[in-house]
């Protein structure tokens, strides 16, 4: 049941926002998720402790209702009434322990995409606060090296404590603005790009004031550096996950139609997970992108009532 957030219902969107976006979806029902509260949803940290073993803990006072995409994934919802009912998820031990990371059902998805396997090199370009990074480091089973880099200092200092907390021992955080100056190469890599932010108004609203006509061109400029960078770090055979939460086509299809028309050895892949997802964007206030973007995993929030989302999965031709 979606449950509208307070003095929401006053809140407009700009004339050229809804003007732009009722050209891509069902505008009145990307209005009323986007106005409503985000489930809480967390993932277990199976680098501490198994599923079944949180679930023990936990299922005496919340319902852990599964995230189809996740098997580590669940919203969790308190079985208090009234002023019973506790919502304070960050306050629980399991979290302070590092058992379970307060994480959005969306944003499990682009490692489950990168699917990094232990013993493997794998970067993060763009890692804190760390939700992204602990769930590959659980994937890795702690084993191999996972690089998780971040351009700002002051991010940093949460990405080492939630690597802390969740017992990641295989991570070596760096501070890097230009990767492509690297000799090194990795098996995978994650490009989770900063953005408009399109998809996440639900969880700040603050959002429909910032947006402007030209932050998605903008924003997009610095995005196609970020994916270049991180092809040319792939290993031959290597897998590259792009991943925003805008729902802008020019930082999403068109930062991926950028990679394939320059880079003939990039190669994108279908994304096989159980969520319902929408059509990509293949032309958009007259660009055309490549017909190979219908691969691309475009999620409303509609779609699974979680914040909106976009991600790409290419390999580099051995």
């Amino acid at each position: 049941m979606l449950i509208p957030i307070p003095k929401s219902e006053g809140l407009k969107f700009k004339d050229k926002f809804v003007e732009r976006y009722e050209k891509l979806t069902d505008m009145a029902e990307f209005r009323k998720y986007s106005l409503s509260f985000l489930r809480k949803s967390v993932r277990v940290n199976t680098l501490k402790i198994s599923v079944s073993d949180l679930k023990a803990r936990l299922e005496k006072e919340w319902v852990l209702t599964p995230i189809p995409w996740c098997k580590e994934g669940f919203w969790i919802d308190h079985k208090g009434e009234g002023d019973d009912k506790r919502r304070d998820v960050g306050n629980l031990l399991e979290h302070q322990l590092g058992y379970i990371y307060i994480q959005e059902a969306a944003s499990m998805i682009p490692p489950l995409v990168l699917d990094p396997k232990p013993g493997e090199k794998v970067l993060d370009m763009c890692a804190a606060p760390g939700s992204k990074t602990t769930q590959i480091a659980q994937y890795m089973e702690n084993s191999g090296i996972l690089v998780a880099n971040d351009v700002l200092g002051t991010r940093l200092a949460a990405l080492g404590i939630n690597l802390q907390r969740c017992g990641v021992s295989n991570a070596l955080t760096t501070q890097m603005h230009k990767w492509w100056k690297v000799g090194d190469r990795f098996d995978r890599v994650l490009v989770d790009a900063p953005c408009s932010g399109t998809g996440t108004i639900r969880k700040s609203l603050k959002t429909i004031e910032m947006w402007n006509p030209n932050i998605g061109k903008r924003m997009a400029k610095t995005q196609k550096q970020l994916i270049q960078a991180g092809f040319d770090l792939l290993k031959p055979g290597g897998t590259l996950v792009y991943s925003t939460c805008t729902l802008e086509p020019h930082e999403d299809e068109g930062v991926i139609d950028f990679l394939l028309s320059n880079n003939p050895d990039a190669k994108i892949e279908p994304i096989g997970l159980d969520i319902k997802r929408s059509p990509s964007v293949t032309e958009f206030e007259g660009e055309v992108f490549t017909p190979d973007v219908k691969h691309c995993l475009r999620i409303w929030p509609q779609d699974n009532d979680t914040e909106g989302f976009f991600v790409a999965k290419i390999r580099k031709k051995a």
